[in-house]
């Protein structure tokens, strides 16, 4: 039975997501996924109103727990924790509404998480992906930019993909990156990943007459619209074949080199919170691998009784 969806106020509480919290336009649309599929649960469950609507207000926690289970049997711990978070935040909502009197989510604990470490590159193969991305042509010269920049500011494949030309400062070596939440923050750019742009962009002149004035996507597609980030995993998993390294390596893995390559190196683990756009030290932490060299190194330079 497909639920009426009247009884739940989600279009409303996607507005205010969007208008209040400040989310994404993606994280809106996984949200109103989440939380219509959980009242789809319910209504298979018999939780409709005479065989319509669905109440918000005859939720319990036993009924969570039972949607809880019933994802278990197809869905991964992550994916249950987000789903969860879903309806806990839309319950939060509805309390704040007057809707409801309680959150009845509130309580309920997301399934604990295993802490992967997601495949990386060694700075040997980084350079190596880098440095055989071949540049006769368009496409290359754009791949060879689009991962130095990746690497180069250590940003989400989202923040590059939604990256404008106006919003490089060439002169200061730095980008802006519009980040989760639609929160601002600036970054250093490397000028082996400048010099990759502006060859990108003068190719793009003499191809696609794309003034040197003129902004707009920083990463075109073969049709001339903004590349997508399911693009740019495509082809990173294409050149990454193409040099002989393993394909597992996704655009977030690139992130993760750029925390672990600067922290291997001695950076400020806060100064590194601020690059990647982390509100807690502890995100950062997560993203970060320090070699068993680089610890003995450090602690046989520094402890006074080693």
């Amino acid at each position: 039975m497909v639920p009426d969806f009247r009884a739940m106020p989600i279009e409303a509480f996607i507005r205010f997501l969007g208008v209040e919290k400040g989310y994404s336009e993606h994280t809106c649309r996984a949200y109103r996924h989440d939380v219509k599929e959980f009242c789809v649960y319910l209504a298979e469950n018999g939780m409709a109103v005479e065989g319509c609507s669905v109440c918000p207000t005859a939720v319990t926690p036993r009924l969570i727990r039972g949607y809880l289970g019933a994802l278990h049997r197809k869905n991964t711990k992550k994916t249950i924790a987000r789903k969860l978070s879903a309806v806990r935040s839309f319950f939060e909502f509805l309390v704040g509404r007057a809707v409801v009197e309680c959150n009845p989510a509130e309580q309920l604990q997301a399934p604990k998480q295993e802490k992967l470490i997601p495949a990386y590159l060694s700075v040997d193969d980084t350079f190596r992906l880098l440095d055989t991305i071949g540049t006769d042509d368009l496409a290359g010269k754009r791949d060879r930019a689009m991962f130095e920049t990746l690497y180069s500011c250590g940003i989400r494949v989202s923040e590059l993909v939604g990256m404008n030309w106006f919003d490089i400062d060439v002169d200061r070596k730095l980008v802006r990156v519009s980040g989760k939440g639609e929160k601002d923050r600036v970054v250093p750019i490397g000028r082996k990943a400048l010099a990759a742009l502006q060859a990108y962009r003068e190719a793009l002149w003499r191809e696609r007459g794309v003034e040197s004035n003129q902004d707009g996507p920083l990463f075109l597609n073969c049709s001339g619209g903004r590349l997508t980030a399911r693009s740019v995993g495509r082809i990173l998993e294409r050149r990454l074949g193409e040099c002989g390294l393993p394909g597992s390596v996704s655009p977030h893995g690139l992130r993760h080199s750029f925390a672990s390559h600067l922290l291997d190196a001695g950076a400020d683990l806060r100064a590194l919170q601020e690059m990647l756009g982390h509100r807690k030290l502890s995100t950062t932490q997560r993203y970060t691998h320090i070699s068993v060299d680089t610890l003995m190194a450090a602690y046989d330079k520094a402890h006074p009784r080693k």
